[in-house]
């Protein structure tokens, strides 16, 4: 995978608690600590991204769509 270099801007207090991280061996540098810290982001706006358009529905309206049609005789034996 194709990698590309980005600066970033962090305030002191975040960047000594990225430097303690990597001082206690949980990273091998900063570079990777930020990295894994958007990855980790993404897998949750990924799991959140269904809740987060189902609470876009109207549950009457979802309601109405489901029963529409109930007791319709149309539909072909199987």
């Amino acid at each position: 995978m194709a990698t590309s270099k980005v600066a970033v801007t962090l305030d002191e207090k975040m960047l000594r608690e990225v430097d303690r991280w990597v001082r206690q061996g949980r990273f091998p540098n900063r570079s990777r600590a930020v990295q894994a810290g958007l990855e980790e982001l993404a897998r949750r706006q990924r799991r959140t991204r269904l809740a987060v358009e189902a609470a876009k529905l109207d549950p009457h309206e979802e309601k109405r769509l489901a029963e529409e049609g109930i007791g319709d005789k149309t539909w072909p034996e199987y």
